[in-house]
């Protein structure tokens, strides 16, 4: 049950955040300029590449999906970036291990790029993953926490080891950690820092001087307007929170940026605050979850004759818009994908809120969406369970 009158009591959000995930989102600037000052100590300033590579795969879970599509986004034309997930799957059937397996594609080669990345450096499957791209003469780089198991193995495999940076909060309390730890909240950027240095050194991606700098200030900014000693009605993110809770949440992104930041605000309710999203991008949103308006969630309201005896609430749809539209003004017209997805949540009085980033620099309107989002999610967890 949503507790809406936790938001406005500062003192109650504190004691309900026993894992301090509001800290750690406020620390996520810190964590950027933390890392992009650690990898320029690792070498990336001084590589001299000769041309880019063919392809970058960019394997591990989590935040490091999220940022290896980031970088897809960000990618100049002319590159390729394949996010690598886990997967059994192996050549003449499944192999049954203890823990996670990655698998090279086929094709895979000298020509390609291959960056593993942990928030522990422990998983057995990223370290064989690495020796596979050794074994195929990949360029490989690893992030991961200094004196982890597969920052180390990058030193044998002639990988550029690339330090991930921990966050420096730690839980409150034995009981603080629930029997499926939650993701750090920032550990995407202590990811997307390292790998957005590389990716820029190497002609992947053409950033702007100074664009993880200026993103690690809007994450501060955003800190400030979420802070939790903000009222929900001067907070974007608690109010964001409550206009949630108890629906069901359709996610819909205009532009690369809002995109990757609609599909980590899915994961991070789901993981956070147990609430299920769907993510889609305009115009194909409008045709996936079409279906979502006209089936039926909860119980029949015309049948007159049901029992209503602890009957539950019936779960409402609401649209979330994420936009990111480079150098308009706020009143221009919208594109016909953002006017009809209107229409169509009108027509079945559906509310709509939408969050916008107009900012040139795509990397400062992802930070805008995602700091925002991030506070949401962890917002509603919070006071979903209280």
């Amino acid at each position: 049950m949503f507790d809406d009158t936790l938001l406005d009591d500062p003192a109650a959000v504190r004691r309900a955040d026993r894992r301090r995930e509001l800290l750690a989102l406020a620390g996520a600037g810190a964590r950027i300029r933390i890392a992009l000052r650690r990898a320029d100590a690792a070498g990336v300033g001084a590589l001299n590449p000769d041309g880019r590579p063919r392809t970058v795969l960019v394997a591990g879970h989590g935040g490091v999906l999220t940022a290896a599509a980031v970088l897809a986004a960000l990618a100049v034309p002319s590159s390729q970036v394949w996010p690598l997930p886990p997967s059994d799957a192996r050549p003449g059937g499944f192999a049954f291990t203890d823990g996670e397996t990655w698998q090279l594609p086929g094709w895979a080669g000298s020509l390609d790029l291959i960056v593993v990345a942990s928030e522990n450096g422990r998983e057995g499957g990223l370290i064989n993953l690495a020796e596979q791209a050794y074994a195929r003469g990949c360029a490989i780089a690893v992030i991961a926490p200094e004196r982890s198991e597969l920052f180390e193995a990058a030193l044998q495999v002639r990988a550029l080891p690339l330090p991930f940076e921990p966050s420096a909060v730690e839980p409150e309390g034995t009981d603080a950690e629930p029997d499926l730890p939650a993701e750090d909240p920032a550990a995407l950027w202590a990811f997307l820092a390292p790998l957005l240095a590389l990716a820029d050194r190497i002609g992947v991606t053409q950033l702007g001087p100074g664009a993880l700098e200026a993103a690690a200030d809007r994450l501060d900014e955003v800190a400030v307007r979420c802070r939790p000693d903000a009222q929900a009605y001067d907070n974007p993110a608690k109010g964001l929170a409550a206009r949630l809770a108890e629906t069901v949440p359709l996610l819909w992104a205009e532009g690369a940026p809002a995109a990757a930041a609609a599909e980590r605000f899915a994961a991070a309710l789901a993981d956070r605050a147990g609430l299920p999203a769907l993510a889609a991008r305009l115009p194909q949103a409008l045709t996936a979850h079409r279906g979502m308006f006209t089936g039926r969630l909860g119980t029949d309201p015309d049948d007159f004759f049901r029992d209503r005896v602890d009957e539950p609430v019936p779960l409402q749809l609401q649209v979330l818009l994420l936009r990111h539209t480079p150098g308009a003004a706020e009143l221009e017209q919208p594109g016909w994908p953002v006017a009809r997805a209107r229409r169509l949540a009108a027509a079945h009085e559906v509310r709509v809120t939408e969050h916008t980033s107009s900012r040139e620099e795509p990397l400062q309107a992802l930070a805008e969406l995602v700091g925002l989002t991030d506070f949401a999610a962890v917002y509603l967890g919070l006071a979903t369970r209280s």
